[in-house]
């Protein structure tokens, strides 16, 4: 292999800070500010990547954040700064991460184990802070001046803008207390509504528009801007206004029901038909549009993976000068030792076969060094926004199942093992893209490399702690048990643990093949094995319907229905009229009392990019897939590239609700519409610190926090919640004629404040 050799940028490079400066730099108050910033925004990336499939890169926001609380502490010096947003940063890769491959867990129908998450996302954060160790100096140093690094060089300019006197973090801080009062007067007390929807009714059976009119999904698509924001809004379309209407329109007079689905295409909500057939689609779109994403990085890749095995050939010489101190080699190899045996252990505890664990462990570093690698060459060739990690991801759970299915290993134990290894590989590229872009801030800065990577560890491990509990309190807090029942099924107990109901105590019983008009997922049974209710996971869950415990007589239109409770007793379904446009149904007893109310239940954390995964792994393993479905899925990508649109955006949005695209869609309608302002006089660099994009910011980070605040609250004090509701005084609020209208009136004010915050400052200016 051929000596690399350094770019002449990088001969006559100057950091900001010369290497034989002596500046505070890794201090326990970086440490301690990095640690709370990683924590806060890695739930919110949490939050985010459930609902939306994606994260947005946290290093300014953290940044500009830094510079303003060490300057109300007293004079800071700029490598503490980067310091605190190095630490800081890893806690949003992490979580995406983490999201994007364990939810598949309960997809297949386990529980989501805390300490598995946990220990899922310290491996994987640890790995991919490792192996950027010795290819730091291969792709930041000698690659500079080829290699930008965007979001790192938009970061270091923060720094030095801070450091002569600038700060922009009242545009953070702006945007996080609007988001937060907004979530709160949403969410909180219901003063309008979340989802305002239209049915097109007889013109379009079938069809809906809807839009979830919430802060964060408008700074995302203000941050992606308007080429994403539109594509995926067009996925959408195709979902609601195509896919869906026509498979209502063909399937509507078929007397059975069509595979895979359960019950007739008649008897289907809109909501029902995406669930039975348009995810499958969707679910091979995505697949398909990341791996074209793959392929099309081909030659990169290969070109990284050349630099990178230099880089550790390199490594071993030992730097002197301070801003070339790295970890040393040995530290290394022995922590990737370290880990092997780790992953091999807990493996081996899923598994149960020695050999067959140590080869998934090897595995996972063999992927891993690979795609750490490739992830750090492409962000700094086109950024991490633009980094292919569910294509990575899909890419290691494709050729890992194919390896399995070779030696045998199919069953589910394949299958949880199969997905560990993706997530321990998703992660660690993830934080490989995103320890990239810490380290070329540092070298343009002047950081000492060996604390940054000191920083690094500790904003991993300290992020994957609260980042496994944030996804377990999520998926907790919005679990719902539905009545469900599966005749002639008899079902064993699983799970060690119980649940009670009403006074009732039930065993669990986890599905994880479909069965009996089941799909995969837990259910609880009673004392004679029978199947009683779904126990729907927040995350991922796919019951729209919950019951709400209510009393008081009830008078209205008998259904003929009958449905049974959250005690097990059957009840009459009712239909009550509380206005020409709304009826609401409730089980009500034989002396017309009613007992529970039958609410619609929105989806907010579908965790599409975990289906997806669940879907190959399935689709190989078990080969019980749709797969005309999911082939139509993988045609619309390919027919999408054809056409010259990129095909992952727009897969994503076939796959998510409607209502996550159009909010999205309008934050990149406001990009567009500040972007005609500056006619693209500013630096890719300039656009990532401006003020728009820092407002966004602190609405993503304000909105994802605020929906994890009001769900502690439903949690700790449910009731005090429900007593400022205000829609309850008030029903037209959320379903009067007008509640629709008077929502996006609302969100529309908020889009027009983002607008005009962006304009008078489109990009990174002093204040």
């Amino acid at each position: 292999m051929s000596t690399q050799v350094e770019s002449p940028a990088a001969t006559h490079f100057q950091p900001f800070v010369a290497s034989e400066a002596v500046l505070p730099e890794f201090t326990l108050r970086s440490v301690l500010v990095g640690v709370i910033l990683g924590i806060v925004f890695g739930a919110s990336s949490v939050y985010l990547a459930l609902k939306v499939g994606l994260t947005v890169s946290a290093s300014i926001p953290i940044a500009v954040l830094s510079i303003t609380i060490f300057r109300a502490l007293g004079k800071s010096s700029i490598l503490e700064n980067n310091m605190t947003q190095t630490i800081g940063s890893a806690g949003e890769s992490v979580a995406a991460g983490v999201v994007f491959t364990v939810p598949a867990l309960l997809l297949m129908g386990y529980a989501l184990d805390l300490s598995r998450t946990t220990l899922t996302a310290l491996t994987g954060g640890w790995l991919g802070v490792l192996l950027m160790i010795p290819l730091r100096r291969a792709l930041i140093v000698k690659e500079h001046g080829k290699l930008t690094y965007p979001e790192g060089t938009a970061c270091a300019e923060v720094l030095i803008v801070g450091e002569k006197g600038g700060s922009q973090a009242r545009l953070v801080f702006g945007g996080f207390g609007l988001a937060l009062l907004y979530k709160f007067l949403m969410s909180g007390l219901h003063l309008w509504k979340e989802y305002p929807e239209k049915a097109l009714g007889k013109a379009l059976p079938g069809a809906t528009l809807s839009a979830e009119v919430s802060p964060e999904l408008m700074g995302v698509g203000y941050i992606i801007g308007p080429r994403v924001a539109g594509i995926m809004l067009a996925g959408g379309a195709l979902s609601y206004l195509v896919l869906i209407p026509t498979i209502v329109f063909f399937g509507s007079g078929l007397s059975e029901p069509l595979f895979p689905a359960a019950k007739l295409i008649r008897d289907m909500s809109p909501s029902d038909v995406r669930t039975n057939f348009v995810l499958y689609i969707g679910a091979g779109a995505v697949a398909t549009g990341g791996i074209i994403s793959l392929v099309r990085s081909l030659p990169m890749i290969l070109s990284a993976f050349r630099a990178g095995v230099g880089g550790f050939k390199a490594a071993a010489a030992t730097a002197v000068v301070r801003t070339e101190n790295d970890l040393p080699m040995n530290f290394v190899l022995g922590g990737a030792g370290l880990l092997w045996i780790i992953l091999s252990t807990v493996i081996y505890f899923t598994a149960g076969e020695l050999g067959f664990s140590l080869l998934a462990a090897a595995m996972i570093i063999a992927f891993g060094f690979f795609f750490v690698t490739v992830s750090s060459r492409i962000t700094g060739e086109i950024g991490s926004s633009s980094n292919p990690i569910s294509g990575m991801t899909v890419a290691t759970i494709l050729l890992t199942c194919l390896i399995f299915l070779a030696i045998g290993k199919v069953g589910i134990e394949a299958r949880v093992v199969a997905l560990s290894v993706g997530a321990v590989v998703c992660i660690a590229a993830a934080i490989g893209g995103a320890t990239s872009q810490d380290l070329k801030t540092g070298f343009l800065v002047g950081a000492t490399p060996r604390q940054q990577q000191i920083g690094l560890v500790i904003g991993v491990t300290t992020s994957a702690l609260a980042i496994g509990w944030v996804l377990s309190f999520l998926n907790d807090s919005n679990t719902i048990y539905f009545p469900k029942e599966a005749p002639g099924y008899t079902a064993t107990a699983t799970e060690n643990r119980t649940v009670t109901l009403a006074g009732k105590t039930y065993r669990i019983h986890n599905v994880t093949e479909p069965a009996a008009g089941l799909l995969p997922g837990r259910y609880l049974i009673n004392d004679a094995g029978q199947i009683r209710f779904i126990i729907d996971p927040g995350v991922g869950g796919i019951e729209t319907r919950q019951l709400v415990e209510t009393t008081g007589p009830i008078q209205g239109t008998d259904t003929g229905r009958t449905l049974r409770g959250l005690d097990d007793q059957t009840y009459r379904v009712v239909q009550v009229a509380t206005s020409p446009e709304v009826v609401v149904e409730y089980l009500v007893d034989e002396q017309g009392q009613a007992h529970y109310r039958l609410d619609r239940r929105d989806l907010p954390y579908s965790a599409p990019k975990a289906s997806l995964m669940k879907l190959i792994i399935d689709g190989i393993l078990t080969q019980k897939l749709p797969w005309g479905l999911v082939l139509l899925g993988m045609f619309i990508s390919i027919t999408m590239e054809l056409c010259g649109v990129a095909a992952l955006p727009f897969a994503v949005g076939l796959y998510l609700p409607f209502s996550t695209s159009a909010a999205i869609f309008v934050g990149g309608f406001i990009r567009w519409l500040v972007d005609r302002q500056t006619g693209g006089a500013v630096s890719e660099a300039e656009a990532e610190a401006g003020s728009g994009v820092l407002f966004s910011s602190g609405l993503i980070a304000g909105g994802s926090i605020g929906g994890l605040l009001l769900a502690a609250l439903t949690v700790v004090a449910g009731g005090f919640l429900t007593t400022l509701n205000v829609a309850e005084h008030f029903p037209a609020l959320e379903h009067g004629a007008f509640a629709d209208a008077w929502a996006v009136a609302v969100f529309l004010l908020l889009g027009i404040g983002l607008y005009r915050v962006a304009r008078s400052s489109p990009v990174g200016t002093k204040s």
